[in-house]
């Protein structure tokens, strides 16, 4: 059986495909040769020679002379076409392409890690399928890494949103659907899927956001213990562990850790750091691991002080995202369908007792001075109705339902200085003024 080498053609034209040679992925030398991200490829750079590199999203043959390759990276993809040509144009840009190239790039895996080389035209039809709106004139082309031929999870499967298999149904027709556990099996496929892409970029907008509005308003970032000696939340929903035989927890909150960087001379602090709760409940409200965004400040006169920070520093988030990303929300919209987020410029507030009212009159009857359940949270998605917004607050919490360190009101000891934050009946914060008396 002929080895690679003896069925590769001989140079000139057998150096412009194959396997990357081993020794050009060993750091042998660096060559300085100008990459494209596929995100900036654009019309303005038509007849540019530019060097990609990406996986290989779908490959699909016409006849044997031509092959088109779509190219993606991270969110973005692009086509390019390699078509048999004998005419050496330009030995620079526009080399010919054999047969056995077009035949190389037809049997290219899927997923596979590629780099191509190419040069850029702009067609005057749309591109259906690729975000960008230009080609590449396929020059050069190597497999980086191959991806086996049959991958346990179809990227396009694995992209299809409820609609999608609805219509398929409706018109008699069956598409695989790539389940939860499937996707958690392969998580590093699942990834490459677009609207994944997007939920990490926004994520990380959120972060960024997040860090750079608090420092702005004289915010230190903090890091706080994650193994420690108790429950830091109290409760039943505690990690256990032993420690070189002393009994140890994952932190179920840095809030106690916070409130000693505020004795310990600095005025405000926040982290961005991971959460362990031991929750027995299977729902989306209940994770065993997340990633918290606290906040601490000393307050001066009023709880109010924290409340608008909050208002503040969750609208400027909401306007980052509008302003910044509206490609991945819209990629996000296209498999997972949401309405956009209604929010006012100055947060709506009202008290537990209003909020209490509304779900009266909405035939929910609550406890006196009770803590509102889930169903009630939910219920009072009907302020959106009310007040055209899907974002607001929640303040004056019986004192009785808060945690211990809560201060109470100061004209009803029976309700407490705190607030929670909803978003569509969802709880996302929770903020209280605390009693803090130096004891040591």
């Amino acid at each position: 059986m002929a080895t690679e080498g003896e069925r590769r053609e001989q140079p000139p034209l057998g150096k412009n495909y194959g396997n990357l040679p081993l020794e050009e992925d060993q750091s042998t030398k660096k060559t300085n040769r100008k990459w494209t991200d596929v995100s900036d490829l654009c019309a303005d750079m038509a007849e540019e020679t530019v060097l990609i590199r990406g996986a290989a999203q779908a490959i699909r043959a016409v006849g044997k002379r031509m092959v088109f390759l779509v190219v993606r990276q991270g969110m973005f993809t692009v086509q390019c076409v390699l078509s048999v040509s004998k005419t050496n144009l330009d030995s620079d840009r526009m080399g010919p392409i054999s047969g056995e190239m077009v035949r190389f790039g037809a049997g290219l895996s899927k997923e596979s890690l590629i780099d191509v080389e190419g040069v850029v035209s702009a067609p005057k039809d749309p591109i259906k399928g690729t975000t960008q709106q230009v080609e590449i004139q396929v020059k050069k082309l190597y497999c980086v890494t191959a991806a086996v031929p049959n991958l346990p999870i179809n990227i396009e499967d694995a992209t299809r949103s409820e609609t999608e298999f609805e219509k398929a149904e409706l018109a008699g027709e069956q598409l695989v659907r790539v389940g939860q556990d499937t996707r958690l099996n392969h998580r590093v496929l699942d990834l490459r899927t677009p609207a994944n892409q997007a939920i990490f970029s926004l994520q990380d907008q959120v972060e960024s956001t997040f860090r750079k509005f608090l420092k702005s308003k004289g915010f230190i970032g903090i890091h706080t213990p994650k193994i420690i000696g108790g429950s830091s939340e109290g409760g039943a929903a505690v990690f256990k562990l032993d420690y070189k035989g002393q009994p140890a927890c994952l932190a179920q909150s840095p809030q106690l850790h916070k409130q000693m960087g505020i004795y310990g001379g600095f005025e405000k602090v926040f982290e961005i750091g991971p959460v362990f709760r031991a929750e027995d409940s299977f729902t989306h409200r209940h994770l065993c691991e997340f990633v918290g965004l606290d906040v601490e400040m000393r307050i001066k006169e009023h709880y109010f002080e924290v409340a608008d920070l909050v208002d503040s520093l969750f609208v400027a988030m909401f306007e980052r995202l509008n302003s910044k990303c509206k490609m991945e929300l819209d990629t996000i919209n296209k498999q997972y369908p949401f309405e956009p987020l209604k929010y006012l410029p100055k947060t709506l507030r009202l008290t537990y007792e209003e909020g209490v009212q509304m779900l009266k009159e909405a035939g929910k009857e609550i406890e006196k001075k009770g803590d509102l359940n889930t169903e009630a949270e939910k219920k009072l998605g009907l302020v959106r109705e009310k007040y055209n917004t899907d974002f607001y607050m929640l303040l004056r919490y019986p004192l009785a339902v808060r945690p211990f360190y809560t201060m109470p009101c100061y004209d009803d000891p029976s309700y407490s200085n705190s607030f929670d934050v909803f978003i569509r009946g969802e709880e996302i914060i929770s903020g209280a003024k605390g009693c803090m008396y130096l004891t040591c």
